[in-house]
């Protein structure tokens, strides 16, 4: 939520901001739940395709009501098409339970390779929500790539050694909160090196 928009004299924040907070969220959401929708009506194969459509529509929601396409999601999308092609032309669901361990491992690998490059990924996609020293962001880069491993090689626990049922509501229901509580875990670090708080002499 953006702290520095324009809010009208009653206090409440114009239209146009709810509605991209909305736009935001359909995006993030829909199409997983349409996913889990598919999947206990109609099992792995439809509820594939219902994500490979549904994951396109949200770029073109992105696009049309924020105005923008984020390069995360672009990601995201190439991968769910391409896993889920090869999902249906070879009738084989491992490729599309293997996308979430792809995508976390290839924002690992970003990550870690902007690093040894002398570019901060993160810097560039957060520096505008965050003001961050230097070594705040490094750590924080670390911890997302850790992170990121970590949920690769979750994934492929569940689907290998669980019922497809379960891989699925954790796809839908175990990913994302925990992405959540982890981006949450991150506020004492972030307070600790941030440029506001150390310019104003403060001490955690």
């Amino acid at each position: 939520m953006s702290v520095d928009a324009p809010r009208d004299g009653h206090g409440a924040s114009p239209p146009a901001t709810d509605s991209k907070q909305f736009a935001k969220l359909l995006v993030d959401l829909a199409p997983l739940l349409l996913f889990f929708a598919a999947y206990m009506a109609a099992g792995i194969y439809v509820a594939t395709a219902v994500l490979m459509a549904a994951t396109v529509v949200s770029m073109i929601v992105s696009r049309v009501w924020l105005g923008h396409i984020s390069a995360t999601l672009v990601l995201t999308t190439v991968l769910v098409v391409g896993f889920g092609a090869l999902t249906l032309w070879l009738n084989d669901a491992r490729f599309i339970k293997m996308k979430p361990t792809m995508v976390n491992l290839l924002f690992a690998i970003a990550l870690g390779g902007g690093l040894l490059t002398g570019r901060n990924f993160l810097q560039l996609l957060l520096g505008q929500a965050f003001r961050l020293t230097e070594d705040g962001w490094r750590k924080l880069t670390y911890r997302w790539i850790g992170f990121f491993l970590a949920m690769a090689v979750l994934n492929e626990i569940v689907w290998r050694n669980f019922s497809e049922g379960t891989w699925a509501s954790f796809k839908v229901f175990g990913i994302l909160p925990i992405t959540v509580i982890f981006a949450m875990l991150q506020v004492g670090l972030i307070h600790r090196h941030g440029l506001d708080t150390q310019d104003d002499g403060s001490q955690t």
